[in-house]
């Protein structure tokens, strides 16, 4: 019994928080503020300092501290985010002791301090301060250093069978608790929230850093994945497979599971389950067992017609029942393989759980595609009603009517009026500018990449002034200003951010920040605040404020940024949006030079790219016609294919240069350059080797095939997500087919895709603010076909090539 076991006093070990310790230790939010009924204030440099005084904290038990960044104020607190309320809070970073918000058991448990409060037969558990029912052998006074809190599930004594406590019931002193395994040393189901350390797979091979691109280049990049977990060369499951796995280190194996061992306890149950559609399906459990074509389904327990790997061993958690239609795997709704040896699988149609017809990527009617928005909010962007979805940092942003990873009450049913549709930024609290929750869980919320509109009253009343070599200015939020203003607004001197007098930091220093120009006391924006640049003041009693930048008058031009806003359709460019007019300015027409008498207009045959103001790239197989350059010429500035707007620009072919190996890419000298203006920009191109993240959602644009849907003869586009190589070769799909200098795009199921006449053309992704060209068009088993999406070549793979190629000719 529990009243006779020996006494166990877990002993806390302070020490000096290192900042491996604080990401093993601590959990990481950005922009995030609670209020705690318990919390002492210090003041500290930096964040380790910060922890140490958590650890230290004697007066209550410190579950979480905030760091207040240029204040350098440390709070630590007796609550975290399960026990209270979270505030937005920009400049403020909240860390939460991990222990404290694991409803999870590690070994014996000893360490758990979740909120579980009932035994594993139901029973409550009784407060650990109490007496009655039972007077107890452990308690808060006893045992201080067991988290004895309430009547929460503790394991006072190291029990091997786990966390237990004294229960409500007069004739049961104590039971244990049902408290699961953390998947650290062992999964659930398939892994998927495996958290462990192994790092090598199962024939022994050592796993490549998740955040290296040697031996081999990859699409599943930390930053962009950060509900994943990608740490280290740990083995991990991004992507639905059966187990984790992980790139390796052999230049020979691409990749290769590892050998994770399954938890003892039961999995985590899942509930009852849905028997209609919502969202992508994966909790459907309902008897559907025939695909959208009247296929019956394959059971997934056999192997005939269609050898796989879902079945109901690999995927113990998905409910593979006989051969009922399933999400195992995060496809778009449920799915299975059919009975048809010609088919291998096919999704099914369930009926919608709010009884409404599923939404499809229908096009935009013409009306609906003229109305342009401009990006940009005038005062503080409470009536901003575009579609920015990306905030300062370049993080995409949380649907409002989404709770993870991010829990709020800032949802469309609570705030009506301030039109919180999809995952665009707003400002429905009059914040200083536009915001949006983060789909990166370590960061609750950032301001928007906007700008305010200019003022049109002083546009009229002062002329623009000109750029020029010595305006000491900002552009945006200034983060890139390295000008030499170093007075405040309220004109104090700025302290040199090397020096720790008459204000001692530690955040903000030439070594935290090598590329923020920290140099002498000029005032900077390391930071990335929407105020603009700031630093410390000489002033003893003014830590910070922020300086008077002056905002440089735009560029005329920059690359990836299009004078007209486009539509950003999600859709179909097979049955797709028609373009609004040159928002894809970078897209050329390739066409072969008019014969006489026998053409009337110069046939459009392939697309392209400027990437410079007398360079073009466009695919290899384009140029099959011939070889010399005078059989092609290139027009730019258009909308329509054929070409008859006043702003179009034709440009003879001067020379041809095809890509190295064989590569199915090939750069144009026109010859003479393009005049650059508001509907001919060159698109940016990608940093050499760089990767785009597999799910980034992309654009293709072109005059090609459209297979009858309509919109014929005039510019398309479409957007679709990015498809990681070890995907789109798996043998449903492309079947090894696609290689490492190529990407893949489009939708699995189909209905998205480029097709004939779009080859040569531009994918382009979206990043900080710009459209970067990361594939040309080169080739497709068919066109929106499922299973089968387009693929591109990767040009961040030739970056060198065109360099060197533009330089020398």
């Amino acid at each position: 019994m529990k009243s006779c076991k020996p006494i166990f006093v877990l002993l806390l070990f302070l020490f000096s928080v290192r900042g491996d310790q604080l990401d093993e230790d601590y959990v990481r939010t950005d922009g995030a503020w609670i209020l705690g009924q318990q919390s002492q204030v210090y003041r500290t440099l930096n964040i380790e300092g910060c922890a140490q005084k958590c650890e230290a904290e004697t007066t209550f038990t410190c579950r979480s501290f905030i760091f207040a960044v240029k204040d350098q104020q440390c709070i630590t607190l007796g609550d975290n985010t399960k026990t209270t309320v979270v505030f937005r809070r920009a400049d403020a970073i909240l860390f939460e002791k991990r222990m404290y918000l694991l409803e999870c058991k590690r070994g014996t448990g000893q360490d758990y301090r979740g909120t579980e409060s009932k035994t594993q037969n139901g029973v409550a558990c009784q407060r650990w301060a109490a007496t009655t029912p039972h007077v107890p052998r452990y308690s808060p006074t006893t045992n201080p250093d067991s988290g004895l809190e309430k009547n929460y599930c503790r394991n006072p004594d190291n029990d091997e069978k786990g966390p237990w406590c004294y229960t409500t019931d007069p004739s049961t002193r104590f039971d244990y608790c049902n408290i699961q395994e953390c998947e650290e040393q062992c999964m659930y189901c398939s892994g998927e929230n495996y958290q462990g350390r192994v790092s090598q797979t199962e024939s022994g091979l050592e796993c490549q850093d998740w955040a290296s691109q040697e031996p081999h280049a990859h699409g599943y990049i930390p930053s962009n994945f950060p509900e994943k977990n990608l740490k280290s060369n740990f083995c991990r499951n991004p992507d639905g497979e059966p187990r984790p796995w992980c790139f390796t280190t052999s230049p020979t194996k691409r990749w290769e599971f590892c050998n994770i061992p399954r938890c003892t306890t039961p999995p985590p149950t899942s509930g009852p389950g849905r028997q209609c559609l919502a969202g992508r399906g994966e909790d459907y459990q309902g008897n559907v067992a025939v695909t959208v074509s009247g296929i019956p389904c394959q059971a997934w327990a056999v192997q005939e017609p269609h050898k796989h790997a879902r079945t109901p061993e690999n995927y113990p958690c998905k409910h593979l029942e006989k051969n009922y239609c399933r999400n195992p795997d995060g496809e778009n709704m449920p799915w299975c393989y059919t009975s048809d040896p010609q088919k291998r699988w096919e999704y099914c149609d369930i009926a919608s759980c709010d009884g409404a017809p599923e939404a499809t990527a229908a096009a935009p009617s013409v009306a609906e595609q003229t109305e342009l928005v401009d990006d940009c909010y005038q005062g503080t962007g409470t009536s901003y009603r575009g579609t920015m979805a990306l905030t300062i940092s370049g993080k995409k942003c949380q649907a409002w009517n989404a709770m993870t990873p991010h829990a709020h009450t800032k949802t469309p049913e609570a705030l009506p009026n301030a039109d919180l549709r999809k995952n665009y930024c707003r400002n429905p609290d009059n914040d200083k500018a536009p915001w949006c929750y983060t789909t990166d869980p370590s960061t609750r919320w950032e301001f928007c990449n906007l700008q305010k509109c200019p003022d049109p009253a002083q546009q009229q009343q002062q002329p623009q002034p000109t750029l020029s070599p010595n305006l000491d200015c900002r552009t945006g939020y200034g983060k890139d200003y390295h000008g030499k203003i170093a007075v405040t607004a309220t004109g104090k001197t700025c302290q040199e951010w090397r020096l720790q007098t008459p204000h001692k930091h530690d955040f903000f220093t030439p070594q935290t920040h090598p590329r923020s120009g920290l140099e002498k006391n000029y005032c900077r924006n390391p930071d990335g605040d929407i105020n603009g640049p700031w630093c410390y003041t000489t002033d003893p009693s003014k830590t910070w404020d922020y300086c008077d930048v002056p905002q440089c008058p735009a560029e005329e031009y920059e690359c990836g940024k299009a004078k007209y806003k486009p539509i950003l359709c999600f859709g179909r460019i097979v049955g797709g949006c028609v373009s609004n007019p040159h928002s894809w300015p970078w897209q050329i027409s390739l066409r072969v030079r008019k014969r006489p008498h026998i053409w009337s207009f110069d046939l459009h045959f392939c697309g392209g790219t400027l990437i410079a103001p007398q360079w073009v790239l466009t695919a290899t197989h384009c140029l099959e016609k011939s070889s010399r350059p005078s059989y092609y010429k290139v027009t730019l500035g258009a909308h329509t294919e054929r070409a008859t707007e006043p702003s179009v620009q034709e440009r003879d072919v001067e020379k041809i240069f095809k890509g190295p190996n064989r590569a199915d890419i090939a750069l144009l000298k026109l010859s003479s350059p393009a005049v650059i203006n508001d509907k001919v920009i060159p698109a940016c191109l990608p940093p050499a080797n760089s990767m785009v993240a597999g799910g980034a959602e992309c654009y293709v644009t072109g005059w090609g095939d459209t297979k009858g849907t309509g919109g014929e003869s005039i510019l398309k586009e479409t957007g679709f997500p990015v498809i990681e190589n070890k995907v789109c070769n798996r043998p449903e799909f492309l079947n090894n087919r696609v290689r490492t200098t190529e990407l893949c795009a489009g939708n699995i199921d189909g209905g998205t895709d480029s097709c004939q006449g779009d080859s040569g053309g531009p994918l382009v992704c979206a990043e900080q603010g710009r459209y970067i060209l990361h594939g040309v068009t080169s080739w497709g088993l068919g066109c929106a076909q499922p299973m089968k999406p387009g693929v591109y070549v990767r040009v961040s793979q030739f970056i060198s090539w065109i360099e060197k190629t533009m330089r020398e000719n």
